[in-house]
C-alpha cells in the first residue's frame, strides 16, 4: 500500500491538541496549517534538484535548487484549505488550484461544483490537501480530476486518514502516494473518523 503514516513527535503532540474538542477554532486553523507544513516536509522529499552558480561571502559554488516546475497545491474545497497555508511556508513559490465536491444524494457519489487550476497544471507536480480521508470518494474524484487534466505525478496529503478510505484511494488509483500523520481505527454510522478530528471544515471555520 502506497500510505505514508508519517511518525514524528512534534506531529503526534500537535495532533493531540488538534483531536481535543476543547481547542479553539483558532487554535485548531494555527494547527492545522502547522501540521500541514510538518508532512508537507516530508512530502517533497523526493523533489528533483538540479544545480546553479551563485557567490557566497566567501566564493563562487555550485548549489543545489529545485528543478522544473514547482508544485500546484490543489485543497478539496472548504476544509481543505486549513491546509494551503502550511503548504506555502514550505515552498512559496507552489500555485493554488481548488476543487470543489458535493455529495449527489441520488448516487451519494462526488460531483464537481467548482474547478480552477493554473493553465499549466499538467506539467506541474499535484498535492492534493483535504484534513480527513473517510470513505475515499473526495479523494478518488479529485485523483480522478486531475488525471483528466492531464498530471501524471499526484500525491495525496491529509491529516487523519480511516482504513477504509485508504484501501479506497489504493484501489482506484494505486500510483497515487497517499501522506497522514495518523491512521485511525474505523468510521462510524455517519461516516466520521474515529477517533478523529470531528467535522474538520466547521472546525477550522468556526462554523460548529
Amino acid at each position: 500500500m502506497s500510505l505514508h503514516v508519517v511518525n514524528h513527535p512534534l506531529l503526534s503532540h500537535k495532533l493531540t491538541i488538534l483531536r481535543d474538542k476543547r481547542t479553539s477554532s483558532r487554535e485548531f486553523r494555527e494547527l492545522v496549517g502547522e501540521i500541514g507544513m510538518l508532512l508537507t516536509y516530508e512530502v517533497t522529499r523526493d523533489l528533483p534538484l538540479t544545480t546553479r552558480e551563485i557567490e557566497t561571502p566567501l566564493c563562487p559554488m555550485t548549489a543545489p535548487t529545485l528543478a522544473g516546475k514547482k508544485l500546484v497545491v490543489v485543497p478539496i474545497l472548504r476544509a481543505g484549505l486549513g491546509l494551503v497555508e502550511g503548504v506555502l511556508r514550505l515552498v512559496p513559490s507552489a500555485r493554488v488550484g481548488h476543487i470543489g465536491l458535493c455529495r449527489n444524494e441520488e448516487t451519494l457519489e462526488p460531483e464537481k461544483y467548482f474547478y480552477k487550476m493554473p493553465p499549466d497544471v499538467a506539467q506541474r507536480d499535484v498535492l492534493i490537501v483535504d484534513p480527513m480521508l473517510a470513505t475515499g470518494g473526495s479523494a478518488c474524484a479529485a485523483i480522478a480530476c486531475m488525471r483528466e487534466a492531464g498530471c501524471r505525478n499526484i500525491k495525496l496529503m491529509v491529516l487523519v486518514a480511516a482504513p477504509v478510505g485508504a484501501a479506497r484511494v489504493e484501489r482506484e488509483h494505486p500510483e497515487v502516494p497517499v501522506y497522514c500523520a495518523a491512521l485511525d481505527d474505523h468510521l462510524n454510522e455517519r461516516g466520521y473518523i474515529v477517533p478523529g478530528l470531528g467535522d474538520a471544515g466547521d472546525r477550522i471555520f468556526g462554523t460548529l
